[in-house]
């Protein structure tokens, strides 16, 4: 187990933030360019998209937080743009709010049932785009917080059995020990916990390094004794007695 020092985690954007980026889809250029003004003026980051095909090319190559879509189009359909999105695990989440006239509703309540979330009539009230863009964004938002929450969990219970298999890494747990809640308290008291193992991890190993010396300095010293106590030391002994005495006779 090893210890680390936490890094400040990265927040999570409000439904407002700016940082919000709507892909605009329709085919008929004064509408895109529209609704980009209209979004624009909200806040929000608009990439625009003259056909379906073109959305999911651009789909592929960054990330957005909603899509608003056009019904009928060249070259691919609102409805087969939502089948291809609900068909794709990493764009099956994303709000699309369907462009449609009035007349088209029929064609309209064929997308919901298709996954689109909600709808924006011709000609566009930018009361009522305000409206349905902070809805459906509030609605990812907080979709994002659960998912979010729920990978958070899992880090926990995967904390859990690493303790229990000795394999618990401290800093896996950093990003979910900066929460506020319950979770986070969890999180902190299993971190602590490792804390203190490795705490006794490291005393442990220092007293068996000096456990491993006093045997050493024992070993040495039994040596010694084994060495000193044999008769053929002994005889030396002796030996060296008498050549002490004869020299001392000899003065």
């Amino acid at each position: 187990m090893t210890q680390t020092q936490r890094e400040a985690p990265t927040t999570n954007p409000s439904p407002s933030t700016p940082a919000s980026s709507l892909l605009v889809v329709d085919d008929n250029s004064m509408n895109r360019i529209m609704l980009s003004r209209y979004i624009t003026k909200l806040g929000y980051q608009a990439t625009l998209a003259e056909n379906g095909r073109q959305a999911l090319d651009k789909l592929q190559g960054e990330p957005f937080d909603l899509m608003l879509l056009d019904v009928q189009m060249p070259e691919m359909d609102g409805y087969q743009v939502l089948e291809h999105l609900k068909a794709d695990p990493r764009l099956r989440d994303i709000p699309v709010i369907m462009i449609s006239a009035v007349e088209e509703l029929e064609s309209v309540v064929r997308c919901i049932e298709l996954g689109a979330q909600d709808y924006l009539p011709k000609p566009f009230n930018p009361v009522l785009l305000r409206a349905r863009l902070t809805a459906s964004l509030e609605r990812k938002w907080l979709r994002d917080q659960e998912v979010d929450y729920l990978q958070q969990v899992g880090r926990v219970t995967a904390a859990a059995a690493a303790i229990r298999a000795n394999t618990f890494e401290s800093e896996s747990l950093d990003e979910v020990a900066w929460r506020s809640d319950e979770l986070g308290q969890l999180a902190l008291v299993f971190q602590e916990m490792a804390r203190q193992v490795y705490a006794r991890e490291q005393q442990l190993q220092r007293q068996v390094q000096q456990l491993r010396i006093e045997i050493d300095h024992a070993k040495k010293a039994r040596e010694v004794a084994e060495i000193t106590e044999s008769d053929y030391f002994q005889q030396l002994l002796g030996k060296a007695d008498e050549l002490r005495n004869r020299v001392m006779a000899d003065e």
